[in-house]
């Protein structure tokens, strides 16, 4: 195995003192804006064990208002959102409802007081019908019997109130699309008479046109007087839909204020609890030889070469076909029609001849494709390569988990050691297991779909000064090769050298990262022609 580049991949940042203005904490920023709020939480403390995961959390939204709950992962969100969801029960602190007493005991109970909370992963039954789903456990009867005419006009009337008539109450869950799902969960919660509304990272699989409807409907609860607390990693959105927003860090406030007028990297300050200097880093880079070369792949329509110390980028909505591209590539799905050249080998290939050919992908789902969530850290890790830790056959475990011990210090993963199950890790820690294991097996080209998706800024800034360490001009080592697709454009521009776009099915020529813009790139995935 070739030396591997040293991961400890740690923010630069500059010290409090270089902060900007408008990052600072307020001491008050976590009130509602005038009048009474809609619901109120003060001095919420929550530890698990020795471990603290609130210590002292403030916060307020009023009626009409949506308010941006944003923080890296274990800042503690998610668990402030549960205790007024009534899943958790705090160890100290208070809350109110329209200033009466609030202390819900279960999640049942929050929901008759009016809270109602849509997690990331969607807590429907596919097996019932929309109606069934809205109405789950707030049934109506006649007669000892479901009325079911009855559960059919409720649910039509709370779908029309969210201007969707046209999901049928009568349909399987199981058969709309992830959109129509998250519409189904936000209309249960208005038909048992919602308040508070709490949604977790809901865009996380939703194109942009879903994402702008979604909007769209969160501005008219908003008007109809819903107090709105929306969780995402996505700065630009919280900008976008949000009146104010509030950052948790470490349990903690750590300040907020209006979004309008409040820059991003003011907003990541906090997160981080400094400035992140270079987010996008760039090292010398100098492309060497050809090592991956496609020509007139379908599906796909692409043709490009893959240099070793390079980023190729690629571009393109939601559904245009980038992911097929990739797991064409990897022998994931059938190549229809032609060539394929990896290093000195050309043609077809399966998963298993990819990863010996020097080729690994990282997978946008990683918790049912990327991870063996089951498995311990040791074993996500080497899966792919248990040859070097034994031989004939036989396995050493001191041996593997001593690889995936060096592994977990030098990409800072954060868990209580290799043993420790993948499934107990944030979405960051375990997007970084799976990037370790293409480098523990020694991969030159690396196929990365979405590779920081759902996870908080101070990951991706990790992740980020990864990759450009790989394709970097480092004495000694030759650079790898990466291949990206990525739905965040400035990450594609941040990142990478080159960049093609995939609109409807076809890959278009590459050209230079620093020859296109973030314009020219949306209008060449939408259809239009990229220029430069």
């Amino acid at each position: 195995m070739t030396d591997q580049p040293d991961c400890r991949l740690k923010a630069e940042v500059t010290s409090s003192e270089e902060r900007p203005e408008a990052a600072r904490p307020s001491a008050n920023s976590w009130l509602a804006p005038g009048g009474r709020p809609r619901f109120e939480m003060r001095g919420i403390r929550k530890a698990f064990g020795a471990t603290t995961a609130l210590d002292g959390v403030d916060l307020a939204v009023a009626p009409g208002e949506i308010c941006g709950l944003i923080g890296q992962n274990g800042a503690g969100k998610s668990t402030l959102m549960s205790v007024l969801a009534g899943a958790l029960v705090p160890d100290a602190g208070a809350m109110s409802i329209d200033g009466q007493p609030y202390a819900p005991g279960s999640p049942i109970e929050g929901r008759r007081a009016g809270v109602a909370m849509i997690y990331q992963e969607l807590s429907l039954a596919p097996h019932l019908t929309v109606m069934e789903n809205i109405l789950l456990g707030a049934e109506p009867t006649r007669y000892g019997m479901l009325d079911r005419p009855r559960m059919r006009e409720l649910a039509r009337r709370a779908l029309a109130d969210l201007g969707h008539d046209d999901i049928p109450p009568d349909a399987p869950v199981s058969t709309l699309s992830v959109a129509a799902q998250q519409l189904v969960e936000i209309a249960r919660a208005l038909a048992v008479g919602c308040r508070v509304l709490v949604l977790d990272e809901p865009t996380s699989s939703l194109g942009r046109r879903d994402v702008e409807r979604l909007f769209a409907l969160l501005r008219r609860l908003k008007a109809q007087g819903h107090a709105i607390v929306y969780i995402s990693h996505f700065i630009e959105e919280v900008k976008e839909v949000a009146d104010r927003f509030i950052v948790l860090r470490d349990g903690r406030n750590a300040g907020g204020g209006p979004t309008a007028g409040t820059s991003h990297d003011a907003i990541v300050a906090l997160m981080v609890g400094s400035s992140v200097a270079n987010l996008f880093p760039r090292s010398p880079r100098r492309p060497g030889d050809a090592i991956l070369e496609v020509t007139a792949l379908e599906p796909g329509s692409a043709s490009f070469t893959l240099y070793r110390g390079e980023i190729l980028g690629i571009a393109g909505l939601i559904g245009s076909g980038r992911t097929r591209l990739l797991r064409t590539l990897f022998g994931l799905a059938p190549v229809r029609a032609g060539r394929v050249r990896m290093a000195a080998f050309e043609g077809a290939a399966t998963p298993h001849a990819r990863w010996r050919q020097g080729m690994g992908m990282l997978s946008e789902d990683r918790k049912e494709e990327g991870l063996a969530l089951a498995l311990d850290i040791a074993d996500n890790l080497t899966l792919t390569r248990l040859s070097s830790f034994g031989a004939a056959g036989l396995l050493s475990p001191s041996r593997q988990r001593a690889a995936a011990s060096r592994w977990i210090e030098r990409m800072d993963i954060k868990c209580a050691g290799a043993s420790q199950s993948a499934g107990e890790l944030s979405g960051g820690n375990q997007q970084k297991i799976a990037i370790a294991r293409l480098l523990q097996h020694d991969v030159d080209v690396l196929v990365l779909d979405e590779p920081t998706r759902g996870i908080d800024v101070g990951s991706k800034a990790q992740i980020y000064r990864l990759i450009d360490a790989l394709v970097a001009d480092t004495p000694g080592r030759a650079p790898k090769a990466i291949l990206m697709v990525s739905s965040y454009l400035p990450e594609l521009l941040g990142l990478c050298d080159r960049i093609a776009v995939m609109s409807r099915g076809r890959l278009g020529a590459p050209l230079p990262a620093d020859a296109i813009s973030e314009h020219q790139l949306m209008v060449a995935a939408t259809g239009g022609a990229t220029g430069a």
